[in-house]
């Protein structure tokens, strides 16, 4: 059973219910320093999880706040409504911007 969930600035730290269950099959090394290693090792002590569990955990959710704003956003009610107010607005005309849209490309042949 694979477990997905969209990014939404909450995390409910990265748990799974206990009716979920996943299997891991991909390895993946890294390499830390010895002060790294022992604050992730006193961590995962403090948290009472396991080094994959945390690892992988930990790593998830920092992956999916780094694309959170590359991938989909979600916007409760009062945000969507101000998104499509301003949407919805007719373009403005900026005659500098038009000329430098028609200007060739200095990258093109």
């Amino acid at each position: 059973m694979a477990v997905h969930w969209l990014y939404s600035g909450r995390s409910n730290g990265g748990e799974m219910s206990k009716t979920e269950t996943r299997r891991r099959n991909r390895r993946m090394d890294l390499r830390t320093t010895p002060e790294e290693r022992e604050l992730i090792d006193r961590a995962v002590r403090a948290t009472g999880s396991d080094l994959t569990d945390f690892v992988v955990s930990s790593t998830v959710m920092a992956a999916r706040r780094a694309l959170a704003d590359r991938d989909r956003f979600e916007l409760d009610a009062r945000a969507l409504a101000a998104w499509e107010k301003i949407n919805a607005r007719r373009a403005r005309n900026l005659p500098g911007l038009r000329r430098l849209m028609l200007r060739p490309s200095p990258f093109g042949k």
